[in-house]
């Protein structure tokens, strides 16, 4: 019982620390998926996506999605239309949570939160990254820069009133630079289809 008692006490003591936890993190810590299950039936945790745990009282932000997402796929980055609000950048509020993953990684399987998913390759996946604090965890999310590059990369599919609005707020709120804009439209090939937007804005 005691030996029982001490390892449900190092469960939710890591789910605490960790705020949302993985069925890989337990195992690493020598903890039987039994226990989740006794854990879960009384309520001391709770089941938020496949293999992925957290307190009954933890704090839930606006951005828990983006929390779960960053736990669920380790090597996200969000981005776009959920870059954008993470950044108070536009009035967009997606229903699912916007990921870039490499473009030769396998697609994630996972149906808690809702993802959708875009393939980066080279700098346009790895630059331009920022570690924020969600719920206690380190989520990967594309600066304000690098993200309305993106948008404008994307324009088809997000559309070209979202970009255009994600870049005003940009540079009146002055979230970036003028180099930081011109540095990641090269990383994205969008000097020329950027420019003359942002030489009217300006």
């Amino acid at each position: 019982m005691t030996n029982r008692c001490d390892k449900a006490k190092r469960k939710l003591e890591l789910a605490r620390n960790s705020g949302i936890v993985s069925s890989e993190e337990i195992r690493s810590h020598g903890i039987h998926h039994e226990y989740v299950r006794q854990l879960c039936a009384e309520g001391k945790l709770v089941l938020v996506g496949r293999g992925r745990y957290m307190l009954p009282d933890a704090e839930v932000t606006a951005h828990h999605g983006l929390a779960q997402a960053g736990k669920s796929v380790r090597k996200s980055v969000i981005c776009l239309l959920s870059a954008l609000p993470f950044h108070e950048i536009g009035a967009q509020v997606p229903h699912e949570v916007w990921i870039a993953i490499d473009r030769r990684s396998a697609l994630p399987r996972v149906k808690r939160p809702k993802m959708r998913i875009v393939r980066f390759s080279g700098k346009a996946l790895t630059e331009g990254i920022d570690e924020h604090s969600v719920e206690g965890l380190l989520v990967r999310i594309y600066n304000p820069a690098k993200t309305v590059a993106d948008c404008f990369k994307y324009r088809n599919k997000i559309g070209l009133d979202v970009t255009l609005e994600a870049l005003r707020e940009v540079i009146r709120e002055r979230n970036c630079t003028t180099d930081e804009r011109w540095q990641y439209a090269k990383i994205r090939r969008m000097t020329k289809t950027m420019r003359p937007y942002m030489e009217a804005i300006v």
